[in-house]
């Protein structure tokens, strides 16, 4: 069956000057413009295409995938303002629209923006949204602490970064426990920290402390192989060098290098750690 915004695979019924027509089903049939007509196109051979709307709202096909599909999340480019919205370069010949109530804030040709992508149910278009909350939080999670999640950066308080969780749910990444500048629509992993009697999720970007401290071991030994054996780290560094080299905090360091210590892989000096040499 072919929809508005999804791929589907559709039958070639005949061609024009001007494009090949696909069985639409319900749709009607599709014109997929000649621009785009594969050389090799045969009657009645199926094609993949994504279908959407063209400017009079007539279904169109194209063979290129939009660089964000309907319910995902993507930073895009505005492109132009009208009097109907702000118009983004999504990868398809008509450009994304962004209708005035959309838009938390009117949008700028040349800017990027991060938008939710979907199908408006009055008009039947694709539209896109800068109203992220908006689309966050609409189902029950069955998120647990300790998960590994995809995270999206939408947003900033006083308290840290809003994040959208597996494209779903919205979370707090709190200041203090990111090291490192993030900004709108950029993708990352994290990790579940908690769950809040009210339901909210606090986030972070390290993982669990049993998986992290086995996998900072590793890290560690593989470091003193590299150097010889010696590397001059440890109680004395100070918590932004052990970050900038490990990307962990001062006690997550501190807690493997116990765990080393105790299956004496390593020992610890004054002004560093080094290798056993029975390892």
């Amino acid at each position: 069956m072919a929809n508005i915004g999804e791929r589907a695979s559709l039958k070639i019924l005949h061609e024009k000057s001007f494009g090949l027509y696909l069985d639409g089903g319900d749709l009607g049939e599709v014109l997929l413009p000649h621009r785009e007509v594969p050389k090799d196109n045969v009657l009645g051979a199926d094609l993949d295409v994504f279908i959407y709307t063209d400017s009079e709202d007539r279904p169109v096909a194209t063979l290129r995938t939009p660089l964000a599909m309907p319910g995902e999340f993507a930073r895009l480019k505005c492109v132009d303002v009208t009097g109907v919205g702000a118009f983004l370069d999504w990868g398809l010949p008509k450009e994304l629209l962004v209708p005035f109530r959309e838009q938390k804030g009117r949008m700028e040709v040349g800017k990027s923006y991060l938008v939710h992508v979907h199908l408006d149910p009055v008009s039947g278009r694709i539209v896109a949204s800068t109203r992220i909350a908006r689309q966050l939080d609409l189902t029950p999670h069955s998120f647990k602490p300790g998960d590994q999640v995809d995270l999206v950066i939408f947003g900033k308080t006083d308290l840290g970064y809003k994040a959208i969780i597996n494209g779903t749910h919205s979370g707090l990444l709190f200041a203090d426990a990111v090291f490192q500048p993030l900004q709108p629509g950029e993708k990352t992993k994290g990790y579940i920290s908690a769950i809040r009697e009210d339901g909210k999720i606090d986030l972070t970007l390290h993982a669990p402390r049993s998986v992290r401290v086995g996998g900072l071991e590793e890290g560690i030994l593989a470091e003193l192989q590299a150097r010889g054996g010696y590397w001059a780290i440890g109680d004395h560094s100070s918590a932004a060098e052990i970050h900038d080299e490990l990307g962990v905090s001062k006690r997550t360091f501190k807690q493997a290098l116990g765990a080393l210590l105790k299956k004496r892989r390593i020992q610890i000096e004054d002004r560093g750690i080094r290798l056993q040499s029975n390892t």
